[in-house]
């Protein structure tokens, strides 16, 4: 008997015939040829020699790189002087991947976001080194022209406030509908019927009656959908979701955040989530990146960053959650503000509110080191030669 999927909901359900026979060596013999033709990766069982990507833990896919930032600058040049908001960054999006930054506000996320999609508003906003690589192509040096026919249709972003990106003058039909025709050459009526399609996939009900409504006839909800709606109307490969459950109540949060997993999930569309809140992170991301002060100081898993995080501003946001064990009178807080970048500093960003801070993190600007594949820190901590040796023989900052 050949083993059929039909064979195994029998075998473990038998129906009265097959309670009768006994399973032969025959049986037995074709299942360990069976299971000899699959492996067990990642919680996954898949066909061996199969087409199938494969994953590594977190989600990472060893292939298909879709978005890659490089060393980028993006500066801000104001009365004041020159701010380096992003200073350095550099962060790959794999196809299907899931991949939050996190961080203070103010610590570069959206200007990263914004300089992915070339909408830093110029002057004073200008990106002055690194590449952004789309699929090869460097963005950051593209023109205006080509920019409009990736935005929207290939790199797709959710803005953070609904209702200061929906224009208040036009209803949700005419700015879903300009999009589309926009990219594609469709007429008004096949347009439509797409817009009204999309408000439904995400969950909108009566969407025929919304799509003529103007958004401040929505509720807040109602109104990010339609935002998320706005940018999966043409099946981009990469969405950059800009903290998309701010100001949003907590059921509200839950059905946005299903929404996007089941989109990641059907479309294998790639996420990028910029937020602040790591439940958030915990909740639908691969790998995290933490960003502190326009720079990148930890990058790995989600299991990584949660369970063992390794700088001292990870370790300071995970200590600030509140746990549900222990009764506190009062939530830990890391002291201090975020540093305004500045062009002369000299040392780690971070040293002035760290309670590991020696005399070399003040003297010295630590690199990103490696802490094994796809992990690293910027933390002198890390240095293998000398790190933990000064730090040993250092007189910690009071």
């Amino acid at each position: 008997m050949r083993l059929t999927p039909t064979f195994f909901i029998q075998l473990f359900n038998p129906s009265p015939q097959i309670q009768v026979r006994k399973i032969s060596f025959v049986y037995f013999k074709n299942l360990l040829e069976y299971i000899h033709n699959f492996q067990y990766i990642n919680n996954h069982i898949v066909p061996k020699n199969s087409n199938i990507s494969l994953k590594k833990a977190g989600g990472v896919t060893l292939e298909d790189v879709v978005l890659e930032l490089n060393d980028l600058h993006t500066h801000f040049f104001t009365d004041s002087g020159e701010v380096p908001a992003v200073d350095g960054v550099s962060i790959k999006l794999h196809k299907g991947e899931v991949v939050g930054i996190v961080g203070e506000s103010g610590c570069g996320k959206s200007v990263t976001s914004l300089s992915v999609m070339q909408l830093i508003p110029k002057p004073p906003g200008k990106i002055v080194g690194g590449e952004i690589l789309y699929k090869g192509e460097n963005l950051a040096e593209a023109s205006e022209k080509r920019m409009r026919k990736i935005r929207g249709n290939s790199i797709a972003m959710i803005f953070q406030e609904p209702m200061t990106s929906l224009d208040p003058l036009f209803t949700i039909g005419n700015q879903l509908i300009e999009g589309i025709r926009l990219h594609e050459k469709i007429n008004k009526k096949e347009a439509n019927e797409r817009a009204i399609q999309m408000l439904h996939q995400v969950g909108i009900p009566r969407a025929k009656e919304v799509i003529d409504e103007y958004p401040h006839q929505l509720s807040g909800g109602m109104r990010q959908r339609v935002m998320i709606a706005m940018a999966m109307a043409l099946n981009p490969e990469v969405l950059i979701a800009d903290e998309p459950t701010t100001a949003l109540d907590v059921t509200i949060q839950a059905q946005i955040l299903d929404l996007m997993k089941n989109l990641n999930k059907e479309n294998d569309t790639s996420i990028m989530l910029i937020t602040h809140d790591l439940g958030v992170v915990s909740e639908i991301c691969d790998r995290v990146v933490v960003m502190y002060s326009g720079q990148v100081v930890e990058e790995g898993t989600v299991r990584e960053i949660i369970k063992d995080p390794q700088h001292p501003y990870t370790k300071g946001l995970i200590r600030s959650l509140p746990k549900l064990n222990e009764r506190e009178q009062k939530l830990y807080s890391i002291p201090g503000t975020v540093m305004k970048p500045s062009m002369e500093q000299v040392g780690c960003r971070f040293a002035s509110r760290c309670e590991f801070a020696f005399d070399r993190c003040f003297k010295a600007n630590p690199e990103l080191y490696s802490l094994g594949e796809d992990r690293k820190s910027r933390c002198f901590l890390h240095d293998e030669e000398k790190g933990v040796e000064e730090f040993a023989n250092a007189d910690l900052r009071s």
